[in-house]
């Protein structure tokens, strides 16, 4: 705060002494004027000459800051390298694991379909066979009534012929 007031006064005494009303005054006070000028224009020199340094001083100060804060992105930068190395060999594995998953997935879709295919024609083959099963079963078990059926009856027609027989004698 202090160098903005000093700036105002300099440029105040650079205004006193442009300022048309004293100019109409005697030679005396032209050389007072002329020596109070020139104080005036040393002091804004010294003024200017401060604000420069202070300008330097901060932009030295900004460009430290500016140093450390590039330091500082430099270490987070490779801090967050190391985590991401570290957490790569998981992320390859886990990767490479679900491409596997992916081509069995794949593989597997033709073979399910085949499998239910199969399957079903494994059923109708199945019921095929079981129906032809019973159908022979049935046909075994007719043959079995018929062929014991006709052997009663040549059993009978032996007996009755044996009777025939023994009836002759």
């Amino acid at each position: 705060m202090q160098g903005g007031g000093g700036v105002e006064q300099p440029m105040q005494m650079v205004l006193r002494v442009k300022h048309p009303s004293s100019l109409g005054s005697s030679a005396g006070d032209d050389d007072e004027g002329e020596g109070s000028s020139r104080s005036a224009l040393s002091v804004f020199k010294a003024k200017e000459e401060q604000i420069e340094r202070r300008k330097m001083e901060v932009r030295e100060k900004v460009f430290a800051h500016l140093g450390r804060v590039e330091e500082e992105s430099k270490r987070l930068a490779f801090i967050r390298q190391e985590l991401e190395g570290m957490a790569d060999p998981t992320r390859k594995e886990v990767e490479s694991i679900r491409k596997r998953i992916d081509t069995v997935n794949r593989q597997l879709k033709p073979l399910s379909k085949s499998c239910v295919k199969k399957e079903k024609e494994y059923k109708e083959v199945l019921e095929a066979y079981n129906e032809k099963s019973k159908e022979k079963a049935l046909l075994v078990n007719r043959l079995i009534e018929l062929v014991s059926e006709s052997e009663r009856m040549r059993m009978k027609k032996l007996e009755e012929l044996n009777k025939t027989v023994d009836s002759l004698y």
